[in-house]
């Protein structure tokens, strides 16, 4: 396979990609045959994939715009992705020229072309690092130049969570970050699940079954489970509710059904 200009030296083109799956489903063009495969066996199961990243990204950008009318001008995103129309610091500078966003992701191309993307952009970077590791994220030089962690950070985990396994304990590593932002900082975190989802639990797992074929298990967990990762915080109204019903600006009755799948909330740090 011909490798494109965009993508890093040393990065293999038969290893599907879960940054670049989602940026298939949301209609972007930086990935590769091998994600596309995986994305239709995905679909072959939930045809609605695409319906629930597109759910999710409307969400972060409410979310962040709520955080920007709050007064926070920091964010902070873990597992960003390869950028895409609408990314956090298009929303939140077009709030506020102010903002600052230091993205954080570990895969190569997500960061090479996010490197792309924010060249020329001072209030904007992108780390190398893993959630797994929140002492490397809180101490890459990007982060800390963009971020001052003595005011409030909008720290945003979205559609990155249920990609770390138990074994990986994610809600240490959450707990870890929310124990270094300041008072009146925001956690803005979505989070797939089996609630929701307009099909058999027995279907889902075929797609769950495809994210483990790849090596990149997909762990569906419950409300209770989901809330935990809030734990330290106080729940923003709604609360933890279905994406499309955060603080929606459209009917509900106009959404399609796949936008209710999956949890997503935002809380404040006292």
């Amino acid at each position: 396979m011909e490798r494109p200009a965009w993508a890093p030296q040393g990065i293999d083109l038969t290893v599907p990609s879960v940054s670049r799956i989602y940026d298939f489903y949301l209609g972007g063009s930086h990935n590769f045959e091998v994600d596309r495969e995986a994305a239709r066996k995905a679909m072959e199961f939930m045809p609605g994939l695409p319906k629930i990243m597109q759910a999710n990204r409307a969400f972060m950008r409410r979310a962040v715009r709520f955080a920007v009318d709050e007064g926070i001008t920091q964010f902070l995103d873990i597992g960003s992705g390869i950028p895409t129309f609408g990314n956090v610091h298009e929303v939140a500078q077009a709030a506020d020229p102010e903002a600052r966003v230091a993205y954080v992701d570990h895969d190569p191309v997500a960061v090479a072309h996010s490197r792309a993307v924010l060249a020329g952009n001072d209030r904007a970077g992108i780390a190398a690092a893993d959630l797994r590791k929140p002492q490397d994220i809180l101490g890459d030089p990007v982060v800390n130049e963009l971020i001052d962690l003595e005011r409030p950070v909008a720290l945003l985990l979205v559609a990155v969570l249920h990609f770390v396994e138990d074994s990986d304990d994610p809600r240490a590593a959450v707990a870890a970050l929310r124990d270094a932002l300041a008072p009146g900082s925001l956690v803005i975190l979505t989070h797939a699940s089996y609630a929701g989802i307009p099909l058999p639990e027995q279907r889902i797992g075929g797609t769950v079954g495809v994210y483990q074929t790849i090596k990149n298990p997909l762990v569906m967990r419950s409300h209770e489970e989901v809330a935990r990762f809030f734990e330290g915080y106080e729940m923003v109204e709604p609360g933890l509710v279905p994406m499309a019903e955060w603080r929606p600006e459209t009917p509900l009755a106009q959404e399609d059904p796949y936008a209710f799948s999956g949890f997503a909330g935002v809380g404040r740090k006292a």
